[in-house]
């Protein structure tokens, strides 16, 4: 029997090769599950995602399941009771920033209607599908992703660096970056 070819970095992990298999690069349009990954890569940053990955469904319960609305609402004793959960990464800044970006993601979605009709544009609507051949050809940030961070960042969003960003275009579907001879790539290729 033939086994898939995938991209090298998710096979260390059956968690790593379930997400790489469901839905890492799958274009994705729904403002609640955007904001999950905005929150999740903010709360990457320094760290591997397969740990942000084992503590996803503790982010889910202890962030409301990623209602914005609600996570613009938090106050200082639901701050602190993040702070004491160990089942997220509990750093206070980056906890924060989920609060302020939770705030910010409301008034994006009040001037453009969503927020996937504005992060989108950073792609001009449509994924981009890179053909990389190896892990090594994969950039760590791009023209687009500088773009998006800045933009964010002037918005009043934190913890949205162009790495971050670019880890969130990958995440989300706006880039393809499954390299070329991973089953996934085409699969990816013939989503809208």
């Amino acid at each position: 029997m033939k086994t898939l070819e995938r991209c090298s970095w998710c096979e260390s992990d059956p968690l790593y090769r379930e997400y790489h298999d469901r839905e890492w690069g799958v274009p994705l349009h729904d403002d609640r599950k955007l904001f999950e990954f905005l929150v999740l890569e903010g709360a990457q940053a320094g760290l591997s995602w397969l740990t942000i990955l084992k503590k996803r469904e503790n982010y889910r319960r202890a962030y409301d399941n990623f209602d914005v609305r609600k996570v613009a609402r938090y106050t200082k004793r639901k701050k602190d009771q993040l702070l004491a959960n160990a089942g997220i990464v509990r750093n206070r800044l980056k906890i924060e920033a989920s609060i302020l970006n939770a705030k910010a993601f409301l008034a994006v979605q009040e001037e453009f209607s969503s927020f996937d009709s504005y992060i989108w544009q950073f792609t001009c609507g449509g994924t981009i599908h890179n053909k990389w051949q190896r892990l090594q050809d994969i950039p760590a940030r791009t023209p687009e992703s500088d773009a998006m961070s800045r933009d964010l960042k002037k918005r009043g969003f934190k913890f949205v660096g162009p790495t971050i960003c670019y880890a969130f275009m990958q995440a989300t579907g706006m880039v393809n970056d499954h390299v070329s001879r991973c089953f996934r790539y085409r699969e990816i290729r013939k989503l809208k």
